[in-house]
């Protein structure tokens, strides 16, 4: 297994059509995973984050020439990821709600509860269920912050969002967790 290349050696072979197609395989194992993990959160299904995983990637392939390199190569990921994200979930209520369904959010968390990769034990299924009930930009903030412990910086170059905007989204997310949390006990 290659070592991972740090975000300059990175980009240079991923710019370069020689070694562009090894690269880009280095760029999955190094960031797929950590990707992956971040639409999990968002989506709550595997298949739909494999899914839009692989949008992403493609995604960042085609756009390899406007990153201009002013933020870490994890952020600019990141944004793609999460806008592919937010772009696959109002894509999918416009889907439910043609056909009927009133709660997508309950039914991604109940897909999640019966989904073979859930790995989660019953306070994370919990945890979970009461994400799916956030609006999706809620939702990502909250993951940010929460399981990739990101700076409020950080998060506010991924989403273009202020930093008090972000806190004020975080607190609320927070909140109606806990709400949904006691729900459910």
């Amino acid at each position: 297994m290659d070592k991972p290349l740090d975000d300059q050696q990175l980009l240079r072979q991923l710019r370069s059509p020689r070694s562009q197609e090894t690269a880009f395989r280095q760029l999955v194992r190094q960031y797929g995973p950590l990707l992956h993990r971040h639409l999990l959160r968002m989506l709550q299904s595997s298949a739909d984050a494999d899914d839009v995983l692989q949008n992403t990637l493609v995604k960042v392939l085609r756009n390899l020439d406007r990153f201009r390199e002013e933020s870490k190569l994890s952020t600019w990921l990141y944004r793609i990821a999460t806008n592919e994200a937010l772009s696959w979930l109002r894509s999918k209520r416009r889907r439910a709600a043609r056909f009927g369904a009133e709660d997508p959010g309950g039914l991604a968390a109940a897909s999640l509860a019966s989904d073979a990769y859930f790995d989660g034990d019953e306070a994370q299924l919990q945890l979970q269920k009461a994400m799916a009930c956030l609006p999706d930009k809620q939702r990502a903030v909250f993951a940010f912050r929460y399981f990739d412990d990101l700076s409020y910086r950080e998060i506010s170059e991924i989403t273009g969002t202020s930093e008090g905007g972000l806190k004020a989204s975080y607190h609320l997310a927070v909140k109606k967790i806990e709400a949904k949390l006691k729900e459910y006990a």
